[in-house]
This record gives C-alpha cells, structure tokens and sequence, in this order.
C-alpha cells in the first residue's frame, strides 16, 4: 500500500484503543473533566457496569455555544496552550483526546449551558448537530452503548458486575481527592454512594470506613516545597490485596514505582509477608516538578528529583509509624514527670519502676540500653542479691531499682498524680497476656510479642557499634554439622561484632563464651543454630545488609520472653515502661499488634451496667 493520511473517524479509533480500555476509563475522563470545570454538585449513573451507559452531570462552568463542536475534535482543550503550560498542569486532563476518542466508539451526547447565557444547547457526535435544550446550569455528558461499532473490542469486556466494580473503584478515586464536592453514584437505578462535600476524614471514614480510620495514623509532613497529608494505616489492618491504596500527586491519582517502593520500605520493619498497608496520601508539590505528560491514561508519572520524593515520602511515613500509641511518641514518655507512687487498684499502691526515660537518640545506645533491658529481670527479686558487674561503671548505665514490695496504702492520691499511658500490671493471664490498669481502663498486653519488639529496636544498632557483650559463667556447648562449624569458622569477624564469640570444642561442636547482654537469658544454642543458618543461607554481605533486618527479628524472637514464664508484677511493669518508651511499641516484628484497650465503657456494656 501506498503511504497515506489515515481518515479523522480511524484515528480517533486508534486512540480510543489507549485512552478508552473499558468503561471505567470513559467515566475516569468525564469525571476529571467534572472537577475541571469548578464542580460543587456531581451525579453519576450508570447502566449495566457502564456498557449500555454513563452519564455525567455536572454544575460547573459549562461549554459556550461556539465551542462545543470543539470539544469533540482531537487535540482541542482550554486547558493548555504553550509548553510552559504543558511543563506545569494544574488541571486534571490537558491532552484534548479524551472526548474524541470516546465519541469515536461510541453514541454520545453533550448538553451545557455556560454562565450568562438563555439556555442550554445539546451536541451529538454523530451528527455533530447543534440544537437548543433544557438544562439548567453546567454540563451533562451522555455516553451509550460503549464499542456499538468495534464489536471485537466488546468482546473484550468482563461480566457487568466486574466492570461496575472497576467504575467503583474511578469513582472512589476521584471522590478521595475531592472531598469538597458532593457526588452520587447509582447503577442500575439504585444509588452505590451518596456523598456530601465536607473534610478529607469525613470522605476518608465514608468510603474507606471506621475500620481503617481506627486503625490508621495521620500523617503531616513538609520539607521545602514537598508535602505529605493523608492516612497510613497501622500492620493490623494489614491486606491480602493492594484495594485499599491511594495515592495522588497533586491531587491527581497515580501508581508510581518510585513512591510505591518508598511506602513499602517504611513498612518493611513492621509488616512482613505477602500483606499489604492501606493508605490514602497526598503529595503536593511544585507543578514543575513533576511529568504528568507521560501516558494517555495519566495514571503514571515522572518526578524530575526523584531521589529527594522517595526519600521524604520514605522518612515522612517512618517518622509516623514509628511513633507508638502506648506512649504517643517517645517525647511523651519523657516529658511525663516520674511519680513516686501510682494507683493500680483501690487501696493499692505499687512504686513505679525506677527507670528514667532518656531522649530517643540517646535511648538507641546499645551499652545502656543492653545494661537496663538486661538487669530487668534480675532486679526485680529482692530476694537475690544483686551486684553490679564490672561494666555497669559507666556514668550513662540505666538501671531499674529493686522494688517488689506491694503497700497498702488506703491515702487518697493526690489531684493529677496520673498513671502512665499503660498504667500498672494488675496480674498475668495463663502466662502469655499482662493485664494492666489506667485512668481509662483495662490493657492486655502480649507480653512475648512486645519484648520482641522492644528486643528487636534495641538490635538494631548491634551492627553499627559495638555492642554490650554478656560473657557466659559457663561456655554454652552444643553439637553442629560441619556447615555449621564452616559458617562459625568463616564468618567469626561478623558474629564477633554483632555480640558472639564462638569457638570449636570439638570435631563437631561449638563452644559460645560470650552473647551480646541484650540476648543473655535467651537459648544460646537455639539461637546460634538459627543465627548459623541465615549466614549459610545467604551471603555475609546481604546479611548486614539486605537481610540485616530480618536476622535481627530472629535474634529478637528467640531472646524475648516465651510463654508460660511467669513474670513478678515489678518485671511486668518494667515491660510496660519499655513499651511505653520504645518506638513501633504498638506491634511486634510481624505486624501483629502487641496490647490493646478496653475503656472502662466498654468493659460496662459487657455487664450491661447503666440499663
């Protein structure tokens, strides 16, 4: 064939196979156009998931008269007319394709009426006629019978049901990020969501419900000319699949490598597995920096600093999920005045642990952290003596009083002599759970899964600096295969570093003298074998770094408490303290959560007290 200019009515076609995949991206364009358009008030509705029809309406500004043949020409908009423009879009669409190509495969009408003008008037794609019609402001985009004239591509479309679900899920999209218009969706006749303007939560808790804002913190970052808004929910309202994602730059919503890998490394300390977080964010920021000119479809887009994006959304998310809701962040633990003596029951009176809560950067040296989190359990019985070790010398050295002495004590407390945020242990449940009392009150605590926790954020400076060493009375002895006894021979350097000093004892066993004080009570020999098998498994170089993490959650796991140990009320309430002062307190390594509340409320409508 010879080389020819294709026909307008082929072109549009050709583009409708990138602009209009299904349903769902015809309702998307209508709808961004919407927005454009300064809506306050939009109603959608749509007929067997879109197929048979959609129709937008809208109270924006309207099309004049003289312009509504172009808004089904391609490459015709209002929205851009330089590449200055281009450069900085601050409009939902910009490229003038969407409308032509719909128009192109389908039967669609556009009825508007702009400001000042008599009335409306009404425009068909085929025929592009105009003809006077009833409306009584803005615009109303009709589109029926989606590929009546590419029949092949019809055939391509899901059930009714899957394609109304993709419509759902434009609209959520556009409703997340519009929350000061009000929008209606029905299919079929019956109304799928009925929306009011009001703020961002309000649209968060009715399309995303309570569940998720109960469970998700908000974030409020800056830095420069960046900022991050929104919610991040917490590792317990982890889910199986990505529904529950949202992100938008500049308000438009995209899927972003870049940013997706940002968000998944701030959850990667405290959500493992195949689950996924659920979030709604925001990013703004300058229009020049970032491409939105990358596909038709206008979901992906290119950040001109992309390293300076990932690193704030990264750190801004971290800072967020790092802070605990057992004490609200680290600096309310530490701003809280040390009470001398605080409530747990009526007539009862413990003495507060002795531990003074540092600053958080100073909390994360490994030498007093290891020496308070060590004697712990030690200081508790007031029955054993306790002597300071050689290296508790150090003026930096933290260190918990014995106190297991429980007064009664009928002296009302004095007026703001308030319990800390999760109070003080009552008892513990069959071995594994710590019931605690506060102001608000009951709190069952995990007790294994948050000293894992506590264990694990202690851990991770091991590698860093040099850590407290234990050094064991008695060498702790055990039989290994001979790739156990390659793995300690070969990497001796590292497992010295991290705490460990590991020796042959014989042809096939392994002598530990020494354990980093963090780990002293933990199984030595479970421990070595299981700290042996990630070095055999995986090279020494990944596991300092791309494993780093994960080694240490096995550390932290196989030093926490177990169950069944049966815990004095003092050791109970120094967990609580720990809890209360460590970051990421409120779930374990996992992503399971480490204590939950029940308000004194809720506790009261168990017994249907008050009816």
């Amino acid at each position: 064939m010879a080389i020819q200019l294709l026909p307008d009515h082929l072109i549009n076609q050709i583009a409708a196979g990138e602009v209009v995949e299904r349903p769902a991206s015809v309702l998307k364009e209508v709808l961004e156009n919407a927005m454009d358009a300064g809506s306050t008030v939009v109603e959608v509705q749509l007929e067997q998931g879109g197929v048979r029809r959609i129709r937008v309406a809208d109270d924006g500004c309207g099309i004049p008269k003289d312009e509504l043949p172009l808004a089904l020409e391609r490459h015709a908009t209002s929205k851009i007319g330089s590449l200055d423009d281009l450069e900085h879009v601050g409009t939902m669409g910009f490229r003038g394709e969407a409308l032509a190509a719909i128009a192109a495969v389908s039967r669609m009408s556009i009825t508007s009426r702009a400001d000042g003008e008599p009335h409306a008037w009404r425009i068909d794609a085929d025929p592009r006629e105009l003809a006077p019609a009833a409306l009584n402001h803005g615009s109303v985009v009709d589109v029926a019978d989606l590929y009546f004239n590419t029949p092949a591509r019809r055939k391509f479309l899901k059930s009714e049901g899957t394609e109304f679900a993709h419509c759902d899920d434009v609209f959520r999209r556009v409703a997340l990020a519009r929350p000061d218009v009000a929008l209606q969706l029905s299919h079929n006749g019956r109304v799928s969501h009925r929306l009011p303007s009001g703020t961002k939560e309000a649209r968060v808790r009715s399309l995303l419900g309570d569940d998720f804002l109960a469970a998700a913190r908000l974030v409020e970052a800056e830095s420069g000319l960046l900022r991050l808004s929104g919610y991040a929910s917490l590792p317990a309202y982890s889910r199986s699949n990505r529904d529950a994602q949202f992100f938008y730059v500049n308000g438009r919503f995209v899927r972003d490598k870049l940013v997706t890998h940002a968000i998944r490394e701030a959850y990667a300390d405290i959500l493992h597995g195949s689950r996924h977080p659920a979030y709604v964010l925001f990013l703004e920021l300058d229009p020049y920096g970032v491409d939105v000119n990358v596909h038709p479809a206008k979901i992906e887009v290119r950040f001109r600093d992309s390293r300076a994006v990932h690193q704030f959304v990264y750190h801004a998310l971290t800072r967020t999920l790092a802070a605990s809701g057992a004490g609200g962040a680290a600096a309310t633990v530490d701003s809280a005045p040390q009470q001398q003596d605080a409530p747990v029951q009526s007539g009862v009176r413990y003495p507060s642990p002795g531990i003074q809560a540092q600053p958080y950067q100073s909390r994360l040296a490994m030498e007093p952290a290891s020496r308070a989190y060590y004697d712990f359990a030690a200081s508790a019985r007031p029955d054993i003596p306790t002597s300071p070790r050689p290296d508790e010398a150090h003026p930096s050295s933290v260190a918990l009083q014995p106190t297991a002495i429980i007064e009664r004590d009928n002296t009302p407390l004095p007026a703001g002599d308030l319990a800390p945020p999760l109070g003080y242990a009552l008892a513990q449940l069959h071995g594994v759970y710590i019931l605690a009392q506060n102001e608000s009150g009951l709190i069952l605590v995990d007790m294994h899964a948050a000293h894992e926790r506590i264990l694990y954020e202690r851990l991770k400076t091991l590698l860093d600096g040099t850590p407290g060493v234990q050094r064991l009375l008695i060498p702790a002895v055990f039989g290994v295969g001979q790739k156990d006894m390659a793995s300690a021979e070969e990497h001796a350097e590292l497992l010295a570093r991290m705490g460990f000093e590991i020796g042959p004892a014989g042809p096939q066993e392994l002598a530990v003298r020494s354990v980093p004080a963090l780990l002293a009570r933990a199984p030595v020999s479970e421990l070595v074998r299981a700290l042996l098998a990630e070095l055999r498994d995986y090279p020494a170089s990944e596991v300092v770094t791309a494993r780093r993490n994960e080694l240490l959650a096995t550390m932290a796991c196989h030093g926490a408490v177990r169950a069944n140990r049966s815990l004095t009320i003092p050791e109970m309430n120094a967990l609580l303290r720990e809890m209360e002062a460590t970051e990421r307190a409120d779930q374990c390594n996992h992503g399971r959560p480490t204590w939950t509340a029940l308000s004194m409320a809720e506790l009261d409508k168990l017994f249907l007290r008050g009816r």
